[in-house]
Formats: structure tokens, sequence, C-alpha cells
């Protein structure tokens, strides 16, 4: 029987590619891979509109699935959001999205599996206990982790139940300017909602609460866009 963390190898006509073995598994950040335009419907290339025949072949992109020529799709790139195993061919529009995804997940993937300590409150504990925990994205990507509680325990979130994030700020006196202090997530536990508050702790390293902060309101817009892809 499979286990949650499993993966396997599968090719297509993309390219290979390593996913869960079970769906339902996979890690909310990754795309499925796009359905290619037919060949009879693709009669020239979506970008520079040259004919193809012989001479020009016409080449899909891996992250879109449009028709293009070599020169509008001659971009090798890594595609980790649909789990390529090898760099693929994108076209020109997609390679500043395929880039800026690659950076979210060469760098702001690793600052949420690193973690931050805040102090957490919801309706599982009361605010004024001002409980610590260490968050931290889990190795699946799956949820949010709370360790090192003194008083209390609180329950993983899972990311796909977050419904809406908001940033706390506050005026920062000796900057002058707005900076982020916690964030407010509205989330699905126990198949009813409530709302997790997380405050960055004085008490510990806050420049690596406020870079968590950052990454994890980016990695929440990137699940939010992918939803409103699979909707649309």
């Amino acid at each position: 029987m499979a286990g949650a963390g499993d993966k396997k190898l599968v090719r297509s006509k993309s390219g290979l590619r390593m996913v869960c073995v079970n769906e339902r598994f996979r890690s909310p950040f990754e795309l499925e891979e796009p359905p290619w335009i037919p060949d009879n419907e693709c009669l020239e290339c979506m970008e520079c509109h040259v004919r193809f025949d012989l001479m020009k072949r016409r080449h899909h992109c891996r992250r879109c699935g449009k028709c293009f020529c070599n020169v509008c799709c001659g971009n090798s790139i890594a595609l980790p959001r649909m789990a390529f195993v090898d760099p693929v061919r994108v076209c020109g529009t997609c390679v500043p999205v395929t880039r800026k995804e690659n950076e979210f997940f060469d760098k702001h993937i690793k600052v949420l599996m690193n973690g931050a300590h805040f102090l957490v409150s919801d309706d599982s504990i009361d605010e004024n206990e001002n409980e610590t925990f260490l968050c931290k994205l889990t190795q699946d990507h799956r949820h949010i982790s709370f360790e090192g509680g003194e008083n209390a325990k609180h329950p993983p979130i899972q990311l796909d139940q977050i419904t809406a994030v908001q940033i706390i700020t506050s005026a920062d006196e000796t900057q002058g300017h707005i900076v982020g202090k916690g964030l407010t997530l509205k989330h699905k536990q126990q198949g009813q909602m409530t709302q997790s508050k997380l405050m960055v702790s004085e008490s510990h390293n806050r420049k690596q609460s406020m870079t968590w902060l950052a990454s994890m309101q980016k990695a929440m817009k990137m699940i939010h866009e992918a939803r409103g892809d699979s909707e649309s």
C-alpha cells in the first residue's frame, strides 16, 4: 500500500516527472501538466505566426501547452512546479513566470520549512497564554506544523484548507514605515471554520520570523492563483 510520501517516475509526452503515487498527497504548489493543443489545430506559431512545414516544426510549451516554432519556444528551463525531472521546453511568455516560480522553490520553500517562532492564538488557545510555537512547513508542503509549545499543543493546519490570509502590520517608529508583525489565517479545522493568529515573537529571531511571514504570503498567493487556474 502506497504511503503519503511515496513517489513514482512517470513519462508523458512532455518529459519525465516525479509525482506522488496517491494524488491526495500532492503538494498544493504543484500544477497539473497542461493539455497540448492538437497539431491539426495549430498550423502556425502562436507567437510569430510563421507557418509550419517540413522545415519549420511545431513545438509545445510544457507549461502552457501552446504551439510555437523553435525560435519562440527554444528555452529549456527547470519546471519543478510540474515535477519535471529535467529542464523542459518553455515558450518566451512562460519563461519569466517559471523563473519567478523557481525562485519560490529555491528560496521561499526552504525558509518555510526551516520555520520561525510565533505567538499563536485561536479557538483552541487562549491568546493571554502567549503560547510560542516553532511554525514550519512540512516536508510534503501540505501542512503548517506547530512545534515546542510548553503548555498546549496545536494541530497542523492544512494549506489547501486555508481560505484567507491577512498580514497584520504596525508602524515601525525607528524606521518610519509599516512592517508586518504577524498574520491571520482563516481555515477549516475538523470541518469547521476557525481563525489562527501568528504574531512575531520578540523573544526569538525577529528577522527570521519576518522573512517567514513574507514567504508564507508568497506561498498562499501561489496557491490562490493555482485555484483560480483550476476553476477557470
